[in-house]
């Protein structure tokens, strides 16, 4: 089940005609971070003027287009004029409401960009019901404060920091209160939009001590989860054969007994399994089945057997009289393996012992879908990961090393990626004592760049690496200090 999510998450704090606030870049970046790991694609606008939300109000307009939900979220000063509703940007012109208007971002503005587009679900989150901080000069006075309420198109939903016409204050901490109580409830897995908003207003009510009421407008015509788990995401398999530590083998199944066999952590028991798993087996097993073979075959060839490993590497030809769905499933589980524990959960270790010739599959057209189906997975694992693992995205990174003391040896310094040194010390075990050399481990050129690949978890094709101060094409050594790693922080 793919969702296409994009966001336009906007935090305005540096204002110049009045004085700034503490939270809304905080609370934009935030917010912005949790909706990427809820799978939203994020257009980041913080202390913006009038200009750049303009640009960025047309950028969101355009990837509404290809979306099936867009959220809008603003946190900083919004007014309300004529029973209309203003977001002000940092050079909002609030000499009287004239100027102020023509100088703020209009609600029904991105209401209406929203409502015209060809999302199904529209969600609009306003932290912005603070005290209008332009009105004292300005040469009337305003019975109404915060927002107005305003119409919610059908699939849309908006939601307020306070109840209509009420106001909020800054926060005192990292976050404003009404962002603080969405950022713990927003992650909830498999929470209901309406369920998440509620906990969100009882932890508010809680916190502001009654003070602060969040409120909602709904007109959503269907349900919408921020976090669903993977056995929700993830349609094709029961949660038996993803959470596969509840699979029940039964052994008139020949594709359970092979799953047994790969189970038994024997060698000759595994290699005997994989040589009798025929096409005709798989044909006849049910995808869930032949998922669970894929997990279990991708960790025998981890435990170093060769007929598992062999399969893996010849993955491609072994599988060619396999029915398409099912064939997928096979190599789905493998995928899956990699990345998922028993239980369903990320491993906090990668299991990347048979990265590169699993990888190398991807080369392979037909098997594309399979490489799909495991980014779709890591999707709200994104942070984890350099790049979203699956994806066609080639990544280039920049190597930089000095000579050795050892001629022909040359000594890693760095790995740029995207600017940023990602080479760092992992296990403090291997930190310098006063005396101490670096202990190193030697590499050729091919081995270090296999490393790489698996460190950075990008399959070897799409890895494209520079190397600023040695030639490829030298027989040289790469000694690279143990304890350190290229993996995401």
């Amino acid at each position: 089940m793919t969702r296409r999510l994009n966001a336009l998450v906007i935090g305005n704090a540096a204002y110049q005609a009045v004085d700034e606030l503490k939270n809304p870049v905080n609370d934009a970046k935030d917010i912005g971070h949790e909706l990427e790991n809820c799978g939203f694609t994020v257009i980041y606008v913080t202390d913006s003027d009038h200009a750049a939300i303009d640009r960025a109000i047309k950028r969101f307009q355009i990837v509404l287009k290809e979306s099936d939900v867009g959220l809008f979220f603003f946190a900083g000063h919004g007014m309300q004029i004529d029973g209309e509703n203003y977001l002000a940007a940092v050079d909002t012109d609030g000499t009287d409401e004239i100027a102020a208007k023509h100088s703020s971002l209009a609600l029904n503005r991105v209401i209406e960009v929203m409502e015209k587009s060809n999302c199904v679900t529209n969600i609009i989150i306003l932290d912005a019901c603070r005290n209008n901080p332009f009105e004292r000069a300005w040469t009337r006075s305003f019975e109404s404060r915060g927002l107005a309420p305003v119409y919610a198109p059908r699939g849309t939903l908006i939601a307020y920091a306070t109840s209509p016409g009420q106001t909020a204050s800054d926060g005192r901490g990292r976050n404003g209160a009404y962002t603080e109580a969405l950022l713990k409830h927003l992650p909830t897995p498999d929470c209901s939009i309406e369920t998440m908003f509620k906990r969100v207003r009882n932890t508010l009510n809680a916190t502001t001590k009654g003070k602060q009421i969040s409120w909602e407008h709904t007109s959503l015509a269907g349900e919408f989860f921020f976090n669903l788990s993977l056995g929700v995401r993830i349609d094709l398999y029961e949660e038996t054969a993803l959470s596969d530590n509840l699979f029940v083998l039964d052994d008139a199944k020949a594709s359970h007994r092979v799953i047994r066999e790969l189970k038994s952590s024997t060698w000759p028991r595994q290699n005997l399994a994989v040589e009798e798993f025929t096409s005709e087996i798989a044909n006849k097993a049910s995808p869930d089945s032949l998922f669970v073979v894929g997990r279990n075959l991708y960790q025998a060839a981890c435990g170093s057997s060769k007929s598992a490993m062999g399969f893996l590497c010849d993955f491609a030809s072994r599988t060619a009289g396999v029915v398409e769905n099912k064939r997928k499933a096979l190599l789905d589980g493998m995928l899956f393996e990699v990345f998922f524990d028993p239980n369903a959960q990320l491993r906090k270790r990668l299991k990347l012992d048979q990265f590169e010739p699993l990888f190398s599959l991807q080369r392979h057209k037909e098997l594309q879908q399979s490489f799909d189906f495991i980014s779709e997975c890591l999707l709200p694992e994104a942070s984890r990961f350099h790049a979203i693992p699956g994806k066609q995205h080639k990544v280039a990174v920049d190597v930089a090393s000095h000579l050795g003391t050892k001629v022909g040896h040359h000594y890693l310094e760095s790995v740029h990626f995207e600017g940023v040194n990602i080479f760092w010390l992992e296990d403090e075990d291997y930190a310098l004592e006063p005396g101490e050399s670096i202990a190193r481990q030697s590499f050729t050129l091919e081995k270090f760049e296999r490393w790489l690949s698996a460190q950075m978890v990008v399959a070897p094709h799409l890895l494209k690496i520079n190397y600023l101060t040695l030639d490829r094409a030298q027989n040289v050594a790469l000694d690279v200090p143990r304890g350190w790693t290229a993996r995401k922080r």
